[in-house]
């Protein structure tokens, strides 16, 4: 596969055709499945992604999309409305194009139970729906005992996350505004892996976008058990450039570490001491979504490993793991990454319900960060198959220069938007 340059990749994914790259689906396909049963579980960009290449590739297919929720709030761009970019509305999305064009069966009902021997999956109110094929993809779980004092109450009223988009989001926004001017928000990312990797940096920035602009007296500390993180360079220049001495960033030697949060004091205990905040954003270690746990397709680490090949599970055949719950190697927990592993697990299924053997894929993962409206800056990288399992190819891809000019961030900054919009008419639309 030939390496595309930073421009053509851009491209690509502005004209929404970047998905043609991943060269997994092959020809001649449709009509060979016919009555096979796939059941998918979870509908953000994986398994909705998965669930409508299901059926671009093969329409004979009867596929089931299983979500809880009717209306599905994205958690890229959701620090774009913390920094008042974007309403909720702007990252809210609907599963009825792929029902009414995709002829997708849609059930907003939670899952109770998957049994892998049995093939089938036991929703909430009882009903059984048998598979042939089943992909589960939920996101990611809590480990709700890793900070000492921290717990789901706590999220849901003093310190939110703010991590699954949606009611988190609106709190912790909610408790900007009311912040006094002069008043410190803390920022406690966890170690990796987790979703998203520089989204506390982003999160970082616009919220100091939007404190410079209403209370340009107030300070953000980020206490970070890490030494260094995605786009670590690129992110600090900007907080220079833009924001001053606002941002304050303080890694694992100079007090990063959290070891306990206390709600009613407002504060963080550290290895370096205590720090008070008026705004506390925790952001706890991460697993597996609870489902794949309770179905035994994780391992001692609380992640899904798989084929690489399929994304069928190495646990439990005939069940393939998509998104932030699977392990694949060096590509991060993101949203093109899951749209990615999406569209290769919809081809694998397609071919081995066909009686075929999945053919290898290439894979890609692009993120964009804005540190203010006109200051973008991006990682990409495309990724193939190896003895060792996935791994990326060197050269593939890479970061926004970091002696980017003025007109280059602020391509980067447009290139977010057009990536935004192009991946989730790509999933939902």
């Amino acid at each position: 596969m030939s390496t595309l340059s930073r421009r053509d990749f851009n491209r690509l994914l502005l004209t929404g055709t970047a998905g043609v790259a991943l060269g997994a689906f092959g020809g001649g396909m449709q009509g060979f499945a016919a009555q096979k049963q796939v059941v998918v579980v979870g509908g953000g960009f994986g398994g909705a992604g998965t669930a409508k290449y299901l059926k671009k590739i093969d329409p004979s297919l009867s596929v089931t999309l299983i979500e809880p929720k009717s209306a599905y709030i994205t958690c890229p761009f959701s620090n774009w409305v913390l920094g008042g970019l974007k309403s909720m509305a702007d990252i809210t999305r609907t599963y009825s194009t792929l029902s009414n064009r995709y002829g997708i069966r849609i059930v907003h009902e939670a899952v109770r139970s998957i049994d892998a021997q049995q093939h089938t999956v036991t929703l909430a109110g009882g009903r059984v729906l048998p598979y042939d094929r089943l992909v589960v993809s939920p996101g990611i779980e809590f480990k709700w005992n890793a900070i000492e004092g921290y717990s789901r109450a706590v999220a849901e009223s003093k310190m939110p996350h703010a991590w699954q988009a949606g009611n988190q989001t609106e709190l912790l926004r909610r408790q900007l505004a009311e912040m006094k001017d002069g008043g410190t928000v803390l920022i406690c990312p966890p170690a990796n892996p987790y979703r998203c990797p520089p989204g506390p940096y982003e999160r970082a920035s616009l919220i100091a976008y939007y404190l410079k602009a209403n209370k340009p007296k107030s300070k953000i500390i980020i206490l970070d058990p890490k030494e260094k993180f995605s786009k670590q360079a690129l992110f600090r220049k900007g907080w220079a450039r833009l924001y001053g001495d606002m941002i304050e960033w303080r890694g694992p030697l100079s007090g990063g570490h959290v070891q306990g949060v206390d709600a009613e004091t407002m504060s963080v205990r550290t290895d370096h001491g205590v720090v008070k905040g008026d705004v506390i954003n925790v952001i706890p270690p991460q697993k597996a979504g609870a489902i794949a746990i309770e179905a035994g397709l994780a391992d001692a680490s609380g992640w899904c490993p798989v084929n690489p090949v399929s994304f069928e599970s190495t646990i439990h055949p005939g069940i393939h793991v998509v998104g932030d719950a699977c392990q694949a190697g060096p590509m991060p927990k993101s949203g093109f990454a899951a749209s990615s592993q999406g569209k290769v697990a919809a081809a694998a299924i397609v071919r081995l319900l066909r009686g075929q053997e999945p053919a290898p894929p290439s894979l890609v993962n692009t993120c964009y960060s804005l540190i203010g409206p006109h200051y973008g800056v991006s990682v990409a990288g495309v990724y193939r198959l190896s003895a060792e399992g996935i791994v990326e190819i060197p050269g593939s891809g890479g970061l926004t220069p970091i002696d980017a000019s003025d007109d280059q961030l602020e391509q980067e900054a447009e290139f977010a938007q057009g990536w935004y919009t192009n991946i989730v008419r790509d999933t939902w639309g």
